[in-house]
């Protein structure tokens, strides 16, 4: 019969997570979803920027995903912005809201991805980078680039 493929592609990123929050750890997620939904994530027609995690009554939903209604669908669309449950074990959701009420630690998705089939979402437990942590990354990232243009130069002559 059939094998089943364990490919992983990713269809978005949430860059704008890792620039303003540190990153402690990440789970994988399963996410429920109706089939239009799925069909237009599949075509990548979703955005991360602005989603955050909460827990409410014992289960984890992530709230401020933009999932762009299916151009080909009918009736069966959704609210593109509608609230969806994160598929979690009990224990890690407790450990979460544990984290974030203790802490005054945030839960962010990460990324969506296809892992075989299914859709999959990377959340992150992060803690909030301040200004002057967000400039000393930026210089980081500037000076490694710097770095790597010279070293490229000085390679080809």
């Amino acid at each position: 019969m059939g094998e089943k493929q364990s490919g992983i592609k990713i269809i978005a990123e949430n860059r704008q997570a890792r620039h303003e929050y540190y990153v402690l750890e990440d789970f994988e997620a399963g996410i429920e979803l109706v089939g239009t939904e799925v069909k237009s994530i599949r075509h990548g027609q979703i955005n991360l920027k602005d989603s955050w995690c909460s827990v409410k009554n014992g289960e984890m939903f992530v709230l401020g995903m933009h999932i762009s209604p299916y151009e080909k669908g009918n009736i069966f669309n959704r609210d593109p912005l509608r609230v969806r449950r994160l598929l979690l074990h009990k224990k890690e959701i407790i450990r979460l809201f544990s984290k974030i009420k203790q802490d005054g630690l945030t839960v962010v998705p990460l990324s969506v991805y296809l892992k075989g089939s299914r859709v999959k979402v990377k959340i992150g437990l992060c803690k909030g980078k301040k200004l002057y942590d967000k400039r000393d990354s930026d210089a980081k990232k500037t000076a490694k680039r710097e770095i790597e243009r010279t070293l490229k130069q000085n390679g080809r002559e």
